[in-house]
């Protein structure tokens, strides 16, 4: 098999995967919007979810570890155009993987301990409170601060990275790789939600725009893929 038909391969799962995922928990857990409620709504609703809400969340978590072949390969094919800025590319994207797997992965370890102390009858009043603690801790440090604000940061500079690359080389059509600039600059300004003065309600326009853009950059990459199978 050729780096052609992995990465073309891989460009057409990982979006399918991603959304395919985020829909299911959506349907079965109310996702993104049950992060907007109460702490003991959540994690009740966690545990009422049982052992397949949690592996709903780990094959979540996965999407973000494709990311990595994804950039590797994409570096590795267009690296006969001699492009300079390809291993920084390759690196972010990397780092846009992980710090993505990172910020899910509580939901498959932490959340689920967090949510049968939450629930757990002889727990004293202070344990819950300190249940509230921990889970708004590490929702805001995990979740917002790595899975989101770097998530969407690194996801953005490897995809206007890329864009650039598809455009000054031979491999993709100019124009996959200005849309790639285009969605990839828009999710690093989206990045900004949560930062500074946005930190206590949000950004509302980025709130909007980002799940707009994700799902441009998930045709992105889809179209990324064709390009490469009919190569």
């Amino acid at each position: 098999m050729s780096l052609e038909t992995m990465a073309g391969a891989l460009l057409l799962i990982a979006p399918v995967w991603f959304n395919v995922a985020f829909a299911v928990l959506a349907r079965t857990f109310d996702y993104p919007d049950i992060l907007r409620r109460q702490t003991d709504e959540v994690l009740r609703r966690f545990l009422a979810g049982g052992p397949r809400l949690i592996m709903q969340w780990w094959v979540f978590m996965l999407s973000g570890i494709l990311l990595l072949p994804i950039a590797v390969l994409l570096s590795a094919i267009m690296a006969a155009d001699g492009s300079a800025i390809l291993p920084v590319a390759t690196a972010v994207g990397i780092l846009a993987g992980l710090v993505q797997v990172v910020g899910l992965l509580r939901w498959v370890y932490l959340v689920p301990y967090l949510a049968r102390m939450n629930a757990d009858p002889m727990a004293s009043p202070a344990t819950r409170e300190a249940v509230g603690v921990v889970f708004q801790s590490f929702h805001r440090f995990l979740g917002v601060g790595v899975g989101e604000h770097l998530g969407y940061l690194f996801t953005g500079l490897w995809t206007l990275l890329a864009g650039i690359a598809m455009v000054s080389g031979s491999v993709f059509a100019g124009w996959l790789g200005w849309i790639g600039i285009i969605v990839g600059g828009g999710l690093m300004v989206g990045s900004a939600e949560f930062l500074g003065p946005n930190e206590e309600k949000g950004w509302n326009l980025a709130g909007k725009a980002v799940p707009a853009l994700y799902i441009l950059w998930s045709l992105w990459l889809a179209a990324a893929g064709v390009a490469l199978l009919r190569r």
